[in-house]
C-alpha cells in the first residue's frame, strides 16, 4: 500500500509538471537533488552550497505568490527560474508566516518564543537563516537573545536535531506519521540539505535521517501533510493548497 501511494504521488507530481502547470521553462541543476532511502523510508534529498543564490518567497507585487508557478513567474522577470523549491515554515489561514519570517534583509513578522502545543511551539524550536557567510540553524530563544544578520529567515520548529541532540520529546517507533519536510545544515554552515519523505515518516526516524545518515548536526522542521518539492531535474512539481514561505535555488534561465 505504501509503494502504491509513493508511486501515485510521483505520477500527479509528473503530471502536473509536464502538463504545464508553471509557466516559466524549467532549470535543470546537475545533482542538485536526489534519492535516498533511511530506515526504509524513501527521502528526497536538494543539497545547496554556502553563496548559491538561495532565496525565501512569500509575497510579489500582486500579493501572496503560495505557488511554485507564481515565484518562477516573478523571477522571470530578472531572467530567473528556480532550479528547486519546496514549501518552508509554518503559517497561518491567511498565509502569514508564523514566527520570524525575512526577506531581502527586511523582517515580516518577529520571532516567537513561547511554547504551545503545536508542533511549531514543541520547543526548542528554530530559526533558519540565510546569511552572508552561510547557513544556520539557530534555537528561537537563543536568536531572540542575539538575532543573526540574515538576508532570509523562517522560523519553524521543532528543531530536530540541535547541536548534535535529537528534540528531547521524540518517540522512537512513534505513530504520528505523515509526509514531512526539513532543512539541515553542516556544522561548518556550508551546506543545507533540504529532504522531503516520499513515505509516511515519524519524527524520531526524519530527525536521525539528518544525525545519523548526512552528518548534520542541527536540522529544523519545515511541514507535514502540506510538504511539496519543486524539482525540474525530476520532472517534480507537487500539488496543494496555496503555501506561506516558500524556500527555493534561483538560477538564471537557459
Amino acid at each position: 500500500m505504501r509503494m502504491m501511494k509513493t508511486t501515485m504521488r510521483k505520477a500527479l507530481a509528473a503530471l502536473a509538471f509536464w502538463a504545464g502547470s508553471l509557466s516559466a521553462a524549467p532549470v535543470a541543476a546537475a545533482d542538485l537533488c536526489r534519492a535516498a532511502s533511511f530506515e526504509g523510508v524513501d527521502f528526497t534529498l536538494c543539497e545547496v552550497k554556502a553563496g548559491a543564490d538561495l532565496r525565501l518567497f512569500h509575497s510579489g507585487p500582486e500579493g501572496l505568490l503560495g505557488s511554485f508557478g507564481a515565484v518562477n513567474d516573478l523571477l522571470a522577470g530578472e531572467g530567473k527560474a528556480l532550479a528547486f523549491a519546496m514549501n518552508a515554515g509554518m503559517y497561518h489561514r491567511d498565509r502569514e508566516p508564523v514566527g520570524l519570517y525575512v526577506e531581502n534583509g527586511m523582517q515580516r513578522t518577529a520571532v516567537q518564543t513561547g511554547a504551545s502545543d503545536d508542533n511549531f511551539g514543541m520547543l526548542p524550536n528554530a530559526v533558519f537563516c540565510i546569511g552572508e557567510a552561510g547557513f544556520s540553524i539557530t534555537d528561537s530563544r537563543d536568536f531572540a537573545a542575539a538575532p543573526k544578520a540574515c538576508r532570509f529567515a523562517t522560523q519553524s520548529g521543532p528543531m530536530m536535531v540541535n547541536q548534535g541532540a535529537l528534540h528531547p520529546r521524540f518517540i522512537p517507533g512513534g505513530d504520528s506519521r505523515y509526509i514531512r519536510n526539513g532543512v539541515g545544515v553542516s556544522a561548518d554552515g556550508q551546506r543545507a540539505v533540504f529532504a522531503i519523505s516520499e513515505d509516511s515518516v515519524n519524527f524520531d526516524t526524519f530527525g536521525r535521517l539528518f544525525r545519523d545518515k548526512l552528518a548534520l548536526p542541527d536540522a529544523l522542521y519545515f511541514d507535514g501533510k502540506i510538504s511539496r518539492l519543486y524539482a525540474p531535474e525530476l520532472g517534480r512539481s507537487d500539488l496543494g493548497m496555496p503555501m506561506g514561505p516558500i524556500v527555493g535555488l534561483v538560477v538564471p534561465q537557459p
